[in-house]
């Protein structure tokens, strides 16, 4: 990526832990939305994220449509199963 998102886009962040709570708060303060996804309910960046999907990293179908409502994916850990980076990048 090379262009700077636009007001208003959406980040997807793969993890909903006290750095992805850190991610939507900046990420809000510059007019950016997030959407967290985490396997596990309720997670702290659930709480000022503008959406979560709560699915495992195996499930493929809620995997494509995470993609499919962000702008942009990163992730706020780096034990993220390959198998589910491998799903997200094929979609790009």
């Amino acid at each position: 990526m090379t262009e700077p998102l636009a007001p208003g886009a959406t980040i997807g962040i793969l993890g909903g832990g006290q750095l992805g709570r850190m991610l939507s708060v900046a990420a809000s303060r510059l007019g950016l939305k997030c959407h967290i996804y985490e396997p596990s309910a309720n997670p702290p960046a659930g709480q000022v994220a503008d959406r979560v999907t709560t699915a495992s990293y195996d499930d493929t179908a809620a995997l494509r449509a995470f993609a499919g409502s962000v702008d942009v994916i990163t992730y706020e850990f780096e034990n993220i199963p390959t198998e589910a980076l491998d799903v997200l990048e094929a979609l790009r």
